[in-house]
């Protein structure tokens, strides 16, 4: 269903956007740089960067990318939380005529090593805090150049120099860690990279619609991450998107410089990433919060200033709501509560607009579609439960295991069409033509059923991917991993319901060995896991159900006693 097709699409946000107005994300980036040079574009920890300033620093870094004389399109890997340093680095990879690879800063050596190969990607960009991560795994990978910076380097002066060492030796968050490791690696820290590009001008990026802007790994149905192949195109389209589906909210602020953002989802995650760049086109500026689950200091970066928009999962709008302080918090100039990432609850949306006075906003996404690719209209004054309306130049459709479409109020599987819809899985040819339908829907694998006035509900998963905090977990990669325990014979992964999280980890075994304890087993997970990745809860048995060809029935396993009854709790 198209949205000029839909009788509740709200007034003045248009059915459809035009990508192609722009030849590439980098010359929307130069636009905006243009228009809005003398404007703020982000503040942390109390230092703001200007467009101007972000301008200069992106055009040094790109110039010292190509510098190296990387391949044209080469991937170069951001593993940065959320500080002034992603932006400079992302823009800079983009300008430079280089394709993004964002990497969880939380990944383990296994799993950073997986995507650094699978990308091909031969330069990185991290912050020093997580090099250890980086050294054991270095030599394995293709990655060739290594630009590190610390905390502080994009904060100023004393200040900055204040930060870093604060981090270092006071709050010891950087681990020892030692690079170079050969004489074949090169290591590059901020300021240099950025005094060697300044001396350099800028070649031209040869960059086009088509080209590759992003490769945004999420999950895969055979337990390895997969990269989401996110062209020029696509990321210009989901910027419009946004851009005019917020439109009617952001109206009520008036002047776009006025709107402040905050930047609290990680920036490396396609929601918040999107949203970022939404702003850049719209000359507003964010608040960019390093560490959300430090809610308490969170709290106090929403204190400071007023602020309009807040995209969350919802459990950071749960958080926020049950610290004491948030209720200090001047919510009066905030027009956009977007939840998204997880499902949102009803319970927790009442409690957001009686304490906020705006409501939240449900939408629907996915790394595949350019984070959102339905939503709720911003003019609801209420939760709907559903979630929503294909935004501009979407269609979305409900379809069958053949690919035929289904009627109204017919369960099947939610399918999406549009310029912002990924390209394909990169280097997974089998995976890409599996998740395309043959008249170029791409199949979601979530079910869901379609109201007449456009509006959809989704009721069930087709795939067995868990949705922790937001982020999609698939049994298969943790089930392979934990298989190679010492101690354990067989295993599978599920997840059960949790109110914090939406989704929380189960993993039952069976033993080989029998002196193999819940304590072993954990330890075990969190060398291998990044944390949301982490089972919650651990049950052995003595066997697993199966079907008569030896396939784990993990529905069965889902439908047993709940996990908090017939579990430990792993912490």
């Amino acid at each position: 269903m198209h949205p000029s097709t839909l009788p509740h699409y709200p007034d003045g946000v248009p059915f459809d956007i035009d990508p192609a107005q722009y030849r590439s994300l980098n010359q929307l980036f130069e636009e905006s740089f243009q228009r809005f040079g003398e404007r703020p574009f982000s503040v942390c920890m109390e230092r703001w960067m200007h467009y101007g300033e972000l301008d200069q620093l992106s055009r040094a870094l790109g110039s010292w990318l190509q510098s190296l004389g990387l391949e044209p399109g080469a991937r170069v890997a951001l593993m940065l939380p959320n500080i002034p340093q992603f932006a400079v680095a992302m823009i800079g990879v983009l300008r430079a005529g280089y394709t993004c690879v964002n990497v969880n800063p939380l990944y383990t050596p296994r799993e950073l090593e997986h995507q650094l190969a699978d990308a091909g990607a031969t330069a990185i960009i991290l912050l020093e805090n997580f090099a250890a991560t980086l050294e054991p795994v270095l030599l394995r990978t293709p990655v060739k150049h290594v630009l590190l910076t610390a905390m502080g380097d994009q904060l100023g002066g004393l200040y900055g120099t204040w930060i870093t060492t604060a981090v270092r030796h006071l709050a010891k968050m950087v681990p020892p860690f030692k690079l170079p490791i050969d004489g074949e690696h090169s290591v590059t820290t901020w300021a240099d990279a950025l005094a060697r590009g300044r001396d350099r001008p800028l070649a031209a990026d040869g960059c086009g619609l088509d080209s590759i802007a992003f490769l945004q790994y999420t999950g895969g149905t055979t337990g390895r991450s997969k990269g989401a192949i996110l062209t020029h195109r696509n990321i210009i389209a989901a910027t419009l998107q946004a851009e005019a589906w917020f439109a009617p909210a952001m109206a009520k602020v008036g002047d776009p410089a006025r709107i402040n953002g905050i930047a609290a989802l990680p920036l490396y995650h396609i929601f918040a990433l999107t949203l970022a760049l939404l702003a850049i086109r719209q000359g507003s500026h964010m608040t960019l919060v390093p560490n959300p689950r430090d809610v308490g200091k969170f709290i106090d970066a929403l204190k400071k200033r007023p602020f309009h928009v807040l995209p969350a999962v919802n459990t950071l709008f749960n958080a926020l709501l049950a610290h004491p302080e948030f209720k200090k918090v001047d919510c009066s100039q905030l027009v956009i509560s977007q939840a998204g990432g997880m499902a949102a609850s009803e319970g927790t949306a009442r409690a957001w607009f009686e304490a906020t006075g705006c409501p939240m906003i449900e939408g629907w996404g996915m790394s595949e579609t350019c984070a959102i690719g339905t939503n709720n209209p911003v003019t609801n004054t209420r939760f709907s439960g559903t979630i929503g309306l294909p935004l501009p130049s979407i269609e979305i459709a409900i379809k069958d295991d053949e690919g035929r479409t289904l009627p109204f109020g017919e369960p099947g599987e939610l399918c999406i069409k549009g310029p912002n819809v990924m390209a394909g899985y990169y280097g997974q040819p089998a995976e890409t033509a599996a998740a395309f339908t043959a008249d170029g829907f791409m199949r979601t694998g979530d079910v869901a059923v379609m109201q007449p006035d456009g509006q959809s509900r989704i009721v069930d998963r087709k795939k067995d991917m868990i949705l922790v905090s937001g982020f999609n977990v698939f049994p298969n990669e943790l089930e392979n991993v934990i298989s190679l325990c010492p101690g354990v014979l067989e295993c599978a992964v599920v997840g059960v319901a949790d109110e914090k999280q939406g989704e929380a980890i189960k993993v039952f075994v069976v033993r080989k060995d029998p002196q193999l304890d819940e304590a072993t087993l954990m330890r075990y997970c969190q060398e291998q896991f990044t944390g949301y990745k982490r089972p919650r809860f651990i049950e052995f048995r003595d066997a697993l159900p199966k079907t008569n060809v030896g396939k784990i029935l993990r529905r069965e396993l889902r439908g047993s006693a709940p996990a908090a009854a017939t579990a430990s709790t792993a912490h």
